[in-house]
């Protein structure tokens, strides 16, 4: 006689055999044992092995405390399209589930978490009764995903509801995201409230006036807690590495570990970090404790986290710790694993492209298989190379791997291919993603900015289906800066909080004060950083410098210049530009002035630099060939081409030459600049070029001069090629005499 098979043994049944998609339909009634089976699945990470098994058992089994332990992992774990699906099966099986407040919370919080906001809201404004978890649901997820404006405004009709009293985790979500004002008025709330005495909301209030450069606030309240959590610590920690006084922070880590409270991963990368770009720690002491840091890391076993040792690579090169060294370190060391690799290619992707590659190979040659985060900061290197071939064979491996439809490694393909000067394969990637988030849609707006392709961007706008954040504004701002669209920038501006709830920051004002003067409105970019509701970083009076030079402004661009010369004296832009300016103008003692006092600084000026990829290696120019073993070939080559380019209209722009040299060295000057040198080098290696020689890639480390964007625009035409260059602000794609940015860059 057959046995029939119990509710709990089907579902033991149904688990072992999830992996083969032979899941057979549960018969019997017990909710229960569904629930407790997905509950076991999700904890295990087996999110796909739970939701086959609920879709593949009958529905009168599916309880509320079922749907809501699965919206709350796809929450966990951002996984929106399943979650969508999931609320799409319950709408259709129980039509009335959104009257469950337990539920719909639920479903608040994964929309919330997900970026889906609109959805979340929809939900929310269609509950018959909400408490307290519906309200902070959709707090939280305003607040992660930068609606600062939104959440805080969200958080005081919470205040409205007598049902709905905020409680701890509302005000530690709603003060994640708030400025200083908004803060202020909380921790004034929180007194009244008598919730100031919670270490949480002091957490968060410490955190919240770090992250607003009130660092002094911040300490003050710290000292004045009876008791410090880990968090407290990382929250101080993390406010000086904010300010960028690293010895402050390195103080309260050391008192941290004498009192004896365990640091974790986030207390370490917030010490490295502070290590970097401080303004009150010297470089040999700096260095001394980046050792000391480490050691307790090894000592610990957080330094085999890749997060962990890619922040110690980070601070030690920049303190000046020699790389061949720090990589002999870690060769001693036993975490020669994945993550040991990984993290050796993650400190050399942004520096040496090169050696970032060299690196993988030997990855592969080690018989390691890349992961996810492997093949994301391997592309991340791609994106220093020239052409976008190093991008393709990652793709290719990528697809391989069974990775082509991760996100992640999507977008960094988009960012990989952009940044190679190929617009259509981070077109084509982007068009072909399943499943889009912010970053795809930023990195593809950006792409379509760098590369003069500003009506685009904002028709793609038009089409995005997801809440814009801050950085999608940037990216639209600067892509109406890089073609003189005004008014279209200014009517995004003034749509940020109007119409998405979106506080402009320093770089949204950046790229006003970029667009206005650029355009000629430098009256207006003043008023506009007068106007400012913060402090003008460099950036901004760079922006405004700029447009200085470009019509000749001298009076504002020397207050622009004393300005940088207090942020960043050690760089060259302020001097550079100063003298840009006078020589074009014809001030020509002013300019020399102007760079005798950069010497008597000692301020170097950064030498241009040009890069052209033939074969598979890259080759750099600097202005006048110095240093490359075919410079005489490479020049005398390059007198024929000037000389024919001559005969169809080429003029040296000599304006801003020095002026104590005869005219003839003013043209030699000119002639011999690097990227001119990198294309004739091109043209004598037309056969090793990628594409066939039809497109020629030139990188440039500054931004390309007015002599050789003239040059590039009639080279172009006489030798019936695309000439792509990709300068320090763009990519400039020369055709038939005519250059992508319409000769506004």
């Amino acid at each position: 006689m057959m046995l029939r098979p119990t509710t709990r043994s089907c579902l033991v049944s149904i688990r072992s055999l999830s992996s083969s998609n032979l899941l057979p339909a549960l018969a019997g009634n017990g909710p229960n044992d569904l629930l407790n089976e997905v509950r076991l699945l999700s904890s295990r990470g087996q999110l796909q092995e739970a939701l086959s098994l609920f879709y593949n058992t009958p529905p009168q089994l599916h309880s509320p405390q079922t749907y809501a332990t699965l919206f709350h992992e796809c929450a966990r774990r951002g996984y929106l399209q399943q979650g969508l699906s999931l609320h799409h099966f319950m709408l259709a099986h129980f039509p009335n589930s959104t009257s469950d407040l337990f539920v719909t919370n639920h479903l608040i919080n994964m929309y919330s978490k997900c970026g889906y906001l609109q959805h979340a809201q929809k939900l929310f404004d269609e509950m018959p009764e909400r408490n307290v978890v519906s309200w902070t649901a959709l707090v939280s997820g305003y607040a992660q995903f930068g609606q600062s404006a939104v959440s805080f405004r969200l958080f005081s009709g919470m205040l409205g509801d007598r049902r709905s009293r905020p409680n701890e985790f509302a005000f530690t979500s709603v003060l994640s995201s708030c400025d200083d004002l908004c803060g202020k008025q909380l921790h004034a709330l929180l007194l009244k409230m008598g919730l100031d005495a919670s270490v949480y909301v002091a957490n968060a209030l410490i955190t919240m006036y770090s992250k607003n450069y009130k660092v002094e606030e911040a300490w003050t309240l710290f000292k004045s807690l009876g008791y410090w959590t880990q968090v407290s610590w990382n929250s101080m920690i993390a406010g000086f590495q904010l300010a960028k006084l690293g010895m402050h922070a390195i103080g309260v880590f050391v008192k941290m570990h004498h009192e004896g409270v365990g640091f974790n991963r986030a207390t370490l990368l917030s010490v490295f970090s502070s290590l970097c770009g401080s303004n009150d720690i010297e470089m040999d002491l700096g260095l001394k404790f980046c050792f000391q840091v480490y050691c307790l890391s090894v000592k610990t076993g957080f330094i085999s986290e890749v997060e962990v040792a890619t922040a110690f690579m980070k601070a030690y090169s920049e303190l000046g710790g020699d790389i061949s060294e720090f990589y002999h370190l870690f060769l001693e060391t036993s975490c020669q694993d994945i993550i040991f690799w990984t993290s050796m290619i993650t400190a050399f992707a942004e520096r040496d492209p090169v050696k970032a590659f060299s690196l993988y190979r030997q990855l592969l040659r080690e018989d390691l298989r890349p992961d996810l985060y492997t093949f994301s900061i391997v592309l991340k290197a791609c994106a220093g190379f020239v052409t976008e071939q190093h991008a393709s064979a990652i793709h290719s491996q990528v697809i391989k791997a069974g990775f082509e439809d991760d996100t992640v490694l999507r977008n960094a393909l988009i960012h990989a291919y952009t940044r190679c000067g190929s617009i259509t394969l981070s077109k084509k990637v982007f068009e072909e993603m399943g499943c889009r988030d912010l970053v795809s849609w930023n990195s593809v707006l950006k792409a379509y900015g760098l590369h003069g392709k500003a009506k685009e961007a904002l028709q793609l706008f038009q089409q995005m289906d997801l809440k814009p954040d801050t950085a999608t504004f940037v990216a639209l701002l600067s892509a109406c800066s890089h073609s003189g669209m005004v008014e279209e920038g200014l009517r995004i501006f003034d749509s940020m909080f109007k119409d998405h709830g979106i506080i402009p920051q320093l770089d949204h004002y950046a790229c006003m004060v970029d667009i206005l003067g650029r355009a000629g409105r430098i009256t207006d970019a003043e008023e506009l950083i007068r106007r400012m509701p913060m402090e003008p970083d460099s950036v901004v009076w760079s922006a405004l410098l700029g447009s200085c030079r470009k019509h000749g402004e001298t009076q504002l661009a020397k207050i622009a210049v004393s300005k940088l010369k207090l942020m960043e004296p050690e760089k060259s832009l302020g001097y550079v530009q100063m003298s840009n300016i006078y020589s074009s103008g014809g001030r020509f003692n002013e300019a020399g002035t102007i760079r005798k006092e950069m010497d008597g600084s000692g301020v170097k000026k950064e030498p241009g630099l040009s890069w052209i990829e033939v074969g598979n290696q890259v080759h750099e120019f600097a202005s006048g060939g110095r240093h490359h073993p075919q410079r005489d070939a490479i020049c005398t080559k390059l007198q024929v081409l000037i000389g024919q380019l001559k005969e169809i209209g080429y003029v040296p722009e000599t304006s801003l030459a020095l002026h104590d040299i005869e005219e003839e060295h003013k043209q030699e000057q000119l002639f011999h600049h690097s990227e001119k040198m990198a294309l004739v080098f091109a043209l004598m290696n037309e056969g090793n070029l990628h594409c066939g020689g039809n497109v020629i890639r030139i990188m440039k480390n500054i931004r390309i001069c007015v002599d050789c964007h003239n040059f590039m625009k009639l080279a172009s035409d006489f030798l019936q090629k695309e000439i792509i260059v990709r300068d320090s602000n763009r990519f400039h794609h020369f055709k038939n005499k005519i250059c992508s940015c319409n000769d506004y860059w």
